[in-house]
């Protein structure tokens, strides 16, 4: 074999092997927080060791998994048949190859605030006092250890649980750290600033407090007046709509 032909074939394996990668990674990210995910992360185990055992020459074990994979994967097509349905509705949109290379970081971002601003709209209209505070490169874990552990995925009802007002968490501040509800009823500084509005109570006054000294971003509502409110940098914007709540925390406008 020449050198070109050697020099060709890795080069052809090094590109097959990096498309199998995408692949693998593209499946993951469009399956992932999902059962079938878990399945396919199985049928690869199986298959991984399926090799492993060729290479052995090890022949009853081997003709076991491979009848095993080749099962699996009608399986696949009968399990998937809803996911298959979608994932070929989204070769023909042309908002695919957007979506391929959005980062799950910005999606997990964009999904935890459509649940606060979500929560906090409903929250507003039932008079529900709230404070949610969001950590960045701070990890507040001083402020987390006061409060009550939750560790749970950031969504709407639980919020809304969490603030209602018998619930025995509703006082203090929920701490959303990493996309999950860390903690809730937190104890935080209160800001002792004399140019705060004088009606401001308790909640606004620890949103500035912790906003002041952190980095983190911190979201009221208004238990008496069921405005919405937000803090960056000990700064406070007071009465601000669900849609502008949402624009900011994405970072569109600033503060």
């Amino acid at each position: 074999m020449s050198f070109f032909s050697f020099l060709t074939q890795n080069i052809i394996n090094i590109v097959d092997i990096f498309l199998v990668i995408i692949i693998v990674v593209f499946l993951f990210r469009w399956l992932r927080g999902t059962n079938a995910s878990r399945i396919i992360t199985g049928l690869i185990l199986i298959y991984v060791v399926w090799k492993i055992v060729s290479i052995f020459h090890l022949t009853v074990l081997s003709e076991i998994l491979g009848q095993l994979i080749q099962v699996g994967a009608i399986l696949m097509v009968i399990i998937f048949q809803p996911e298959i349905r979608k994932f070929l509705y989204m070769l023909g949109n042309r908002k695919f190859f957007k979506w391929f290379t959005r980062s799950n970081k910005d999606e997990d971002i964009e999904d935890d605030i459509d649940s606060i601003v979500r929560a906090c709209k409903r929250m507003s209209a039932s008079q529900t006092g709230a404070l949610i505070i969001i950590a960045r490169s701070n990890p507040l874990n001083d402020i987390i250890s006061t409060g009550e552990p939750i560790d749970a995925l950031v969504s709407r009802e639980l919020i809304e649980n969490i603030f209602f007002k018998n619930s025995p968490l509703h006082d203090g501040a929920m701490v959303i750290k990493k996309h999950r509800i860390a903690a809730a009823r937190c104890i935080l500084p209160v800001s002792k600033s004399t140019s705060l509005p004088s009606d401001v109570g308790l909640r606004h006054r620890s949103a500035v407090g912790i906003t002041a000294e952190t980095d983190a971003i911190a979201v009221i509502v208004s238990e008496q007046s069921a405005q919405i409110s937000l803090s960056i940098q000990g700064n406070l914007q007071q009465n601000i709509s669900p849609t502008v709540l949402k624009q900011k925390l994405l970072g569109k406008i600033e503060i």
